[in-house]
């Protein structure tokens, strides 16, 4: 295993300075050359993509390895309140000042926001916000670190609003549409059942899409919360509700006590990054939960990895599947969430013997190899352990609390993943020995950290507070480097159609293209 070394801080301190003018610079002086390039071709339509979340972006074209030194600031404009995800991206949208392309991002309290692609002029605006809603009943207003998601026929985005619910608005100006289930209600507790995940939608093999909203609480654990997931048809705006404490009462978001329908046990949230991810191969939908109590007889299903069926439902108050360490005590005991992180769903070589692999981490420090088509190995739900092959370290150690990216290289065929944190982000090659048993194997590690990755034709992309960064995903050698405006908590970058775009905790949304040049084809997007 390649470790690639930490550049001394006087080093980082003046590549961090030099870039910093640039920033600035760009900001006031940068006018677009007009533009010859071709209009922006692809859409990102949420968090890291796709319905599994893997962050493998293989429509990009114009940002490769050749180029990617050349990064510069296209722009840099301040929201109302930071953005603590990832924003959505949409091409080609007719709104009254003719065709844009869109981003789209949820900020903390509670806006969502459509931005012009190539100016971050706001385009229109809406907000859900705290109101008295108060965290755990003390002085902080609410907030959300969600994410919003759009719907796959480009018509509608969806955002998570302080209020509880899920609102549906018309990429094109704005309008929220109400009626027929919307807004739909994620939570009727939302002083202590905070959206933290990204909204998630995905379309299941019978043909409906679906919308699913996590649930859980927010830090310090406090309060009467149930972590739960709330699937919505976007069809017809009909709900499931799936609870991880007393999953026997479905369908019903529970309220505060002595008032019903409520749960007396509390925890197992539902709060990772990519919050739900689908599977098409097994046609599930999974999701991991937090500290909380594993119990059978009770049917609460703390620290454990969770499927159900695309529509939401489980099967007679359980779910379809599960997977809980041997250890989810200690991890209850010793606040170690294994749901600090989403399933990653891992392609898999025709060698192996297991055909639907995912990976789940944790705040233990852990990466497991798990059959999702099988999580526990015994059939169906309510058994303990069941891992594949043995459970090994995060290279550069540290909990995981971000969304890891999940890359072919086409070159090769293989499939890798990369695990980011505080500690720095490694690059794991997945490989199968000659019993046919996947394994991770450990190729690179740096212990420069940050949030969760993405890749974009075969680029490795990064940010932590002040610094965005791009890396060779084979061998972690440093591509690129730039100043990302200000500190950052979990705001993660995408990449669309030659702009790399992300936000920080500071209230910035910044952008940057090759040379920091404008190819977005409009004259006034240079203004």
């Amino acid at each position: 295993m390649i470790r690639i070394p930490r550049l001394s801080r006087s080093v980082v301190r003046a590549a961090v300075l030099i870039a910093v003018l640039p920033l600035t610079a760009y900001a006031s002086i940068h006018h677009a050359l007009p533009a010859t390039a071709a209009a922006s071709t692809y859409d990102w339509l949420q968090f890291n993509g796709d319905s599994q979340h893997s962050g493998n972006n293989t429509q990009e074209t114009t940002i490769t390895r050749g180029n990617v030194a050349r990064l510069q600031p296209l722009f840099q404009t301040t929201l109302p309140s930071p953005a603590d995800g990832a924003p959505v991206y949409l091409h080609g949208i007719s709104t009254a000042n003719g065709v844009r392309d869109l981003l789209f991002v949820t900020t903390k309290a509670g806006h969502i926001l459509a931005l012009d692609a190539h100016t971050g002029i706001v385009v229109w605006s809406h907000q859900y916000p705290a109101g008295t809603c108060r965290v755990a009943g003390g002085s902080d207003p609410c907030f959300t670190t969600s994410s919003p998601a759009i719907d796959p026929n480009r018509q509608y985005v969806y955002s998570y609003g302080l209020d509880g619910y899920v609102h549906k608005h018309r990429v094109t100006d704005g309008t929220e549409l109400t009626g027929g289930g919307w807004p739909a209600l994620a939570t009727r507790k939302p002083s202590v059942e905070k959206g933290s995940s990204a909204l998630t939608i995905a379309t299941a093999t019978n043909g409906a899409s679906y919308l699913y909203v996590a649930n859980g609480g927010y830090p310090g654990d406090a309060g009467d919360y149930q972590g739960h997931v709330t699937t919505i048809n976007l069809n017809t705006g009909t709900q499931h509700v799936f609870n991880a404490a007393c999953s026997n009462r479905s369908d019903v978001h529970f309220v505060f006590p002595p008032n019903t329908p409520n749960c007396a046990i509390v925890q197992s949230a539902v709060w990772a990054r990519a919050g739900v991810v689908y599977d098409r191969d097994t046609n599930r939908i999974y999701f991991a939960t937090g500290n909380g109590s594993y119990s059978l007889a009770r049917r609460t299903w703390g620290d454990s990895v969770l499927a159900i069926f695309p529509n939401g439902a489980g099967f007679f108050g359980f779910p379809v599947d599960s997977y809980t360490p041997i250890d989810s005590g200690l991890l209850q005991l010793f606040d170690l969430d294994l749901g600090s992180t989403a399933p990653a769903i891992l392609p898999t070589p025709a060698t192996s013997t297991v055909r639907h692999l995912g990976l789940q981490s944790g705040k233990d420090g852990k990466l497991r190899l798990l059959n999702l088509g099988n999580l526990s190995g015994r059939g169906g739900s309510g058994h303990i352990g069941g891992e594949i092959g043995p459970i090994i370290a995060v290279p550069q150690g540290g909990e995981v609390l971000t969304a890891p990216a999940v890359w072919i290289n086409p070159a090769d065929g293989h499939t890798w993943v990369f695990v980011a944190n505080d500690n720095g982000i490694s690059g794991l090659q997945l490989t199968v020995d000659t019993n046919g048993t996947p394994r991770l194997q450990a190729k690179w590690q740096t212990d420069s950290g940050g949030t969760s990755p993405i890749v974009a034709n075969g680029v490795l992309y990064q940010v932590r507070s002040l610094v965005i960064e791009a890396r060779d995903p084979i061998t972690g050698v440093l591509l690129w480097r730039q100043s990302s405006g200000g500190r950052v908590h979990w705001s993660s970058p995408i990449v669309a159609n030659g702009v790399v775009y992300t936000a920080d905790n500071d209230n910035h949304l910044v952008a940057f293209s090759v040379d920091g040049v404008n190819i977005s084809g409009d004259p006034q997007a240079s203004r």
